[in-house]
């Protein structure tokens, strides 16, 4: 039995391009060739950025087309529509105590556009909901029990029982590949790393030390931690199949000791600042490090990292950030 999508209305004005879209397009929706109604929530942040609330009101209607089954809400929170088959009120809170907030907050520190399309955040209640309905959609299976973020189906597609860290962790590489389209894998993944453990500290965004500890300081201690040109160095294929889990954590907790020096905004901008001249990021390093010696930075960085121990985080704020 066809159930109604829940409805949450916030403006009127939604109601009216609504309206407007269904009499200049009066096919029916369908899911399994069933009519369904379906409208959506409008939040305050669909008010502003490049996309207009007609823009979003016409990518709901074709994400209605599509939805698996009944049991999906969807929320604008620009630049995404959130898609959930939790209840009404889970699917809510995660877009604004998760997706709103890292995004708030993001933006705050360092990017300055949104991604230069509306994007979609799918996220599936359990591994079940994930794995199946992640093959429906998208025509594949995903390569992680938590989540990930396609270019290609300009979607962030989540396993959100897994926790919202992945979560944040995958909304900082869109807005990488629209505010940075040079960035080197290390800097992009070290960030969304950073974050996939955050809460907020003075008003901003603040990564933890995380479960990626362990597994670094493993290596360290094994003496087979890369030099920092290299690993800046790494290309994509390289960063990805080669040696995975060192280059994820090596990458994380240089970010980490970036931000606990009060370094690593001013990295980005002069990085980002600098990326014809730089395109690895190990010129821009140096300058905020200040030293030319990063070879003898290793050693300092390899034994603060070793002195490091996993944070537990009692009271994320708001729920759902850490994962």
């Amino acid at each position: 039995m066809i159930k109604k999508l829940q409805i949450l209305l916030l403006f009127p004005l939604a109601i009216s391009l609504l309206v407007l879209l269904h009499r200049s397009n009066p096919s029916p929706e369908k899911v399994n060739e069933r009519p369904i109604a379906a409208d959506v929530e409008l939040s305050p942040a669909a008010m502003s950025g490049s996309f207009t609330d007609a823009d979003f009101a016409r990518h709901v209607e074709q994400l209605k087309k599509k939805l698996p089954s009944s049991d999906f809400t969807l929320v604008i929170q620009q630049p995404f529509v959130v898609i959930g088959d939790e209840s009404p009120e889970a699917v809510k809170e995660h877009s604004v105590n998760t997706v709103k907030w890292a995004v708030d907050k993001l933006k705050q520190d360092y990017f300055s556009k949104d991604p230069k399309e509306i994007l979609d955040i799918w996220l599936f209640k359990d591994a079940d909901s994930y794995q199946r309905n992640t093959l429906v959609l998208f025509g594949e299976k995903p390569g992680t029990p938590y989540g990930y973020y396609s270019s290609t189906h300009k979607a962030l597609i989540m396993n959100i029982s897994t926790g919202g860290g992945t979560l944040v962790h995958e909304i900082v590489h869109p807005f990488v590949e629209s505010n940075f389209p040079a960035c080197p894998p290390w800097f992009d993944e070290g960030l969304g790393s950073l974050y996939e453990q955050s809460g907020e500290v003075d008003g901003h965004i603040h990564g933890y030390t995380n479960w990626r500890l362990p597994g670094l300081q493993a290596v360290i201690k094994a003496g087979k931690v890369p030099e920092f040109k290299t690993l800046t160095a790494l290309d994509a294929q390289s960063f990805y199949n080669e040696d995975k889990g060192t280059n994820y954590g090596q990458a994380r907790y240089l970010c980490y000791y970036l931000q606990q020096r009060g370094l690593l905004i001013k990295f980005y901008r002069e990085f980002h600042g600098h990326q014809k001249q730089d395109p690895t990021g190990y010129k821009s390093l140096q300058k905020i490090l200040g030293t030319a010696d990063l070879r003898a930075f290793k050693q300092k960085w390899e034994k603060y990292v070793l002195g490091l121990s996993q944070d537990v985080v009692l009271t994320p704020i708001p729920p759902l950030r850490g994962g």
